[in-house]
């Protein structure tokens, strides 16, 4: 039987896992409701795919899906997560920042493990998931020291409106480091910038331990995130460019389609 799917978010990354569903490329799921405070938003998707418009949590819920799909913010996360997790839905997050508050991911795992579901971070624009947390597995294991950490280049124009922009960002003529410090740290600075660093984070040594390096450069277009991750004997480098956001909500759909595929891909 199909898995019943809901989005929770509305915008331009739930629109592209709605786009895949109408396109046939989530076959194993029926798409039962989407979820957004602006009703505009939550009809066009229910309009492009027949499922429900939602515009409360609980209308949503009503819809009784084995899955919600978030694709919104990390206040959405911290208001939704603990609720549907108690609904016996399993939650995809791309907003994984939310996660980086310790006793809110604590919450999030007491609540999934009582009631049976589970948590599926999509890996949003980056990735190597997989190898990272092997190596961190293999540190616990035999003792190792680990050491793991993300830089990342942005364009000087993505970071206008966030606490580290300033004019001069604009007109210098090299890179320049504007932010350092741990995962956790990066996340409270950035709340919509830096998911990706709590990601690999949580995939190795934690947010409160994994580094976080953004450096601003003159007429980049774009996000290239580079993650590593070492122990003795074994060094992991992931470098991951992209031109926009759209690799975020294909990822949702590479994860959903890998939940209810036959063969899967760890």
């Amino acid at each position: 039987m199909k898995k019943r799917l809901a989005i929770a978010g509305c915008g331009h990354l739930g629109g592209i896992i709605a786009g895949a569903y109408a396109a046939g490329l989530l076959e194993g799921y029926e798409l039962v409701g989407a979820y957004n405070r602006t009703p505009e938003k939550a009809e066009a998707i229910a309009q492009q795919t027949g499922c429900r418009a939602c515009t409360t949590l609980e209308e949503l819920l009503d819809c009784a899906p084995d899955y919600v799909a978030e694709a919104a913010s990390v206040q959405l996360v911290k208001e939704i997560a603990v609720p549907v997790l108690s609904h016996k839905a399993n939650l995809v997050l791309l907003s994984i920042g939310a996660l980086a508050d310790a006793a809110f991911r604590s919450e999030v795992e007491a609540a999934a493990r009582e009631n049976g579901v589970q948590v599926h971070i999509a890996s949003g624009a980056v990735g190597g998931f997989d190898v990272l947390r092997t190596i961190s597995l293999m540190a616990q294991a035999q003792g190792l020291s680990e050491e793991a950490g993300i830089v990342t280049h942005k364009g000087p124009q993505s970071l206008k409106g966030t606490p580290i922009f300033t004019d001069q960002l604009m007109t210098d003529t090299e890179e320049s480091r504007v932010l350092a410090g741990t995962a956790a740290e990066a996340i409270a600075v950035l709340p919509t910038k830096v998911n990706v660093a709590v990601a690999a984070s949580l995939a190795s040594t934690g947010p409160e331990c994994a580094g976080a390096q953004i450096f601003s450069v003159p007429g980049f277009v774009g996000d290239d995130h580079c993650i590593t991750a070492e122990i003795d004997g074994v060094h992991a480098t992931i470098d991951i460019y992209s031109r926009t956001a759209d690799i975020a909500g294909w990822s949702t759909v590479a994860l959903l389609r890998n939940l209810v595929s036959p063969i899967t891909f760890f």
